[in-house]
């Protein structure tokens, strides 16, 4: 998992109000077509995650559809794991 670009968490404001990955950013799956111009400005590669791995799959799926640098990262819990055991 690359670290040197942007954590994107896909899951709602709320759920990210409960816990997230340091200087992640939170954009709601429901409002990520709406906002791909935003993403395309982040820095690349993009890690997306969010409770489990389905809605940043999703996610992942349609950015790589538009040629934007990116990966599954799964759940925010293990993106955080893998951020503070390096």
């Amino acid at each position: 998992m690359n670290h040197k670009g942007t954590i994107l968490d896909v899951r709602t404001p709320e759920e990210f109000m409960g816990g997230h990955v340091a200087n992640s950013i939170n954009i709601p799956l429901n409002e990520i077509v709406e906002r791909t111009e935003e993403i395309k400005t982040l820095k690349q590669p993009i890690t997306l995650c969010c409770a489990s791995g389905g809605r940043s799959g999703q996610a992942t799926a349609y950015l790589k559809g538009l040629g934007i640098d990116c990966e599954n990262g799964g759940s925010w819990l293990d993106v955080n794991f893998e951020i503070n055991s390096k």
